[in-house]
């Protein structure tokens, strides 16, 4: 099981929120659309599948040099606009001293494949005489440099600290849901071992393009046909709705960000990632484990869980049991409003946890089931769930400063 280890007297502070989605930009965007019904999906463009589009962007105010826009695909447009948002957030956004010395932690996927490229040589192929010798002259000389079938995925790193200028160490983690879990547990762990004093840590997703579907089609993950809330979709078979958007982070040490007069929207206490098997009650227990890890800090009265629940089944359900059996705790799953990102989802129901703690309460629910009950105490703590929809768990525990 790995989790953050460190200094004791060393604590993780989110001061940073940088979010886009289907839900809007930014933190207060984003907690007054948590305070009405999920807006509807896109049901068409990729029809019999549902996907949730982000908003449109004004590239101009995050990525002021259109040649820079230029070089960028969407994914890398989402998430190099997100990290400005969280720089900004923050309060260092242009600032060199502090940029000089910021870390850098991107969860990331394969990146945008060129699927014109694509076309043609999967048609080329099916009429080519010397079919590996055509093959390998197309990719030889259709390619850009940035790609490998697949834009490179620590590009989005990499416009990260061209435009906005943060050079400090860098690190791309690949791996689905994992990736963006153990990006905020290096990021946390670097922090506690006094290996880092401010960090950006995030990921981005654009769902609107094949490259990011066709892998969740062919794993039979996705909903299909009529868009269903999440707690309802296991009556339908389950499925997730892949969302476009980006979340990024900027955790600090306190000492750090008291020294340059911080306004932190909550403490990130702990961060824990594990795989198991998809064998039957396998994810339940180990959620459960998770918890048993953080349950000596827990005040269930002002606590709340932000589920990643992902929709897909068997594992959904498991999920839900282990929510069951802690019913005490008010819970909320994120995926009808912002959608599944897959490496950003992680990034960004931590985002909609420090918001929820740093206004004090948590978002109504719009659930039909009765499953997510109301809290009326004050928010003092959110936890905060990920389970993959292959391998990987994952759970994190933020406080109220």
């Amino acid at each position: 099981m790995a989790e953050t280890m460190g200094d004791a007297a060393r604590e993780a502070w989110i001061t940073g929120v940088g979010v886009v989605s289907t839900l809007g930009e930014g933190p207060e965007k984003h907690w007054q659309a948590l305070h009405a019904p999920p807006p509807p999906p896109d049901t068409v463009t990729w029809a019999p599948f549902v996907i949730h589009p982000v908003v449109p962007l004004d590239l101009d105010k995050q990525i002021p040099k259109k040649t820079d826009q230029r070089q960028m695909e969407a994914w890398q447009h989402i998430g190099t606009y997100a990290a400005g948002l969280a720089l900004e957030s923050a309060g260092v956004k242009g600032n060199p001293e502090i940029l000089r010395h910021m870390d850098m932690i991107v969860g990331a996927g394969g990146g945008e494949r060129d699927t014109d490229v694509d076309t043609m040589i999967l048609s080329g192929l099916r009429t080519s005489s010397r079919a590996a010798a055509f093959l390998n002259e197309r990719l030889m000389s259709d390619l850009r440099p940035t790609l490998f079938l697949a834009q490179l995925s620590n590009l989005l790193a990499g416009n990260i600290s061209i435009v906005h200028g943060v050079t400090g160490s860098s690190r791309t983690f690949m791996g689905e849901e994992s990736a963006g879990v153990d990006a905020v547990r290096v990021a946390h762990a670097r922090i506690a071992a006094g290996q880092s004093d401010i960090v950006l840590v995030g990921g981005a997703a654009n769902a609107d393009q094949i490259a990011t579907l066709l892998p969740l089609i062919m794993g039979r993950c996705l909903l299909k046909g009529e868009f269903k809330l999440l707690w309802e979709r296991a009556s339908a078979g389950g499925g997730a709705t892949v969302g476009s958007q980006g979340a990024f982070l900027v955790l600090e040490e306190k000492r750090h960000a008291v020294a340059r007069g911080a306004t932190p929207f909550a403490r990130l206490a702990t961060v824990l990632s594990e795989r198991v098997k998809r064998a039957p009650g396998a994810i339940t227990g180990m959620l459960e484990q998770l918890w048993q890890r953080v349950a000596p800090r827990l005040q269930p009265s002002s606590l709340a869980i932000i589920s990643g629940a992902t929709g897909i089944e068997p594992a959904t359900a498991e999920e839900r049991a282990f929510l069951t059996k802690h019913g005490e705790v008010a819970v909320r799953g994120t995926a009808a409003h912002v959608g599944h990102g897959v490496e950003s989802q992680f990034a960004m129901n931590i985002a909609l946890g420090a918001i929820a703690l740093r206004e004090g309460r948590l978002f109504p629910t719009f659930e039909p089931s009765g499953f997510e009950r109301a809290m009326d105490d004050p928010l003092r703590q959110t936890a905060v769930t990920s389970v993959g929809f292959w391998r990987g768990e994952g759970l994190a525990l933020l406080e109220a400063i």
